[in-house]
């Protein structure tokens, strides 16, 4: 399965500013909303630390700020009138005058609380943010080229952002394509404190059975209902399948049968199906308290 790339940069949030254009970039923009002013360089290593992670904060601004980046090198005017002596130097502008600024390269933890606070807490929903509601309403409706395209673009907002890796992985899943889901999951951290990272490793790992096969398994569990490795190899099957209620099911009734069965191997994959299904989905709720009535009666 191959999607197009349509990613697009929120050119109305951040720009390379000149000195021609800095009145109304900046001055007279300033007076709608707060605007980032960014003197930088090309061979200024600092700077190269520090501008991707104004971007990130600016965007995270949801809008309520605005971003220009001025080449000292192309343009010095306003740099020299702003008395610029040491790059990166950063400027917030407001009401056509600049009110906050910094100097150097500050851990991003400090460059998003001063972007939050020229901000002044006035944020709409991000782009990043809008993109995974549109990316989730997609794949709901199994429109998997418009999550894919939308997932895309959060990926080249936020390479890192791992709601949009799981989801693109969910994407390729989708379509049968399970290598590469796996090479797309692998962008994530290993152990993931996201869900949604770890529902899709949990799918990975539920593996699959050929047809055939699962038709042979019911018949030995037709044949003996009492039969728990058939009944766990059938849970295994559906899971595969992504008939994660089915599975359930399945497991639950081993564990109520015998739940220490072959080292507790139905509830250890019970978890692995509650993981797959989502922690917070109705499967896994359900799932979770049926499995406690059995386990606690």
């Amino acid at each position: 399965m191959t999607f197009a790339d349509t990613t697009t940069t929120p050119e109305d949030l951040i720009k390379d500013g000149t000195d021609a254009g800095f009145m109304q970039d900046v001055v007279e923009a300033s007076r709608q909303q707060p605007v980032i002013v960014d003197f930088w360089a090309p061979w200024c290593g600092p700077c190269r630390q520090l501008t991707p992670a104004i971007e990130k904060a600016v965007r995270g601004a949801r809008g309520a700020v605005k971003l220009v980046k001025i080449n000292i090198d192309e343009n010095p005017a306003y740099a020299g009138q702003l008395r610029v002596q040491s790059i990166p130097t950063v400027y917030a502008f407001k009401d056509g005058q600049p009110v906050d600024g910094f100097q150097g390269a500050l851990p991003e933890s400090q460059v998003k609380a001063f972007i939050d606070k020229q901000a002044g807490g006035e944020q709409g929903p991000s782009d990043v943010d809008q993109l995974l509601d549109m990316a989730e309403e997609s794949a709901g409706l199994q429109d998997w080229g418009g999550a894919a395209q939308a997932y895309a673009q959060v990926l080249q907002l936020e390479p890192d952002n791992q709601k949009a890796v799981a989801g693109m992985a969910s994407v390729y899943l989708a379509g049968g394509d399970v290598e590469q889901a796996r090479q797309t999951i692998a962008m994530a951290p290993d152990p993931s404190k996201e869900p949604a990272v770890n529902a899709v490793r949990a799918k990975l790992s539920l593996g699959a059975r050929p047809t055939g096969e699962t038709a042979q398994i019911e018949s030995r569990l037709s044949s003996d209902p009492s039969d728990h490795q058939a009944r766990f190899e059938l849970a295994e099957a559906l899971a595969a399948s992504g008939q994660l209620e089915a599975a359930i099911d399945h497991l639950l009734k081993i564990v109520e049968a015998d739940r220490d069965w072959n080292d507790q191997a139905a509830r250890k994959q019970l978890l692995t199906v509650f993981e797959a299904a989502g922690p917070g989905s109705p499967i896994a709720r359900d799932g979770r308290r049926r499995l406690s009535s059995i386990l606690f009666a």
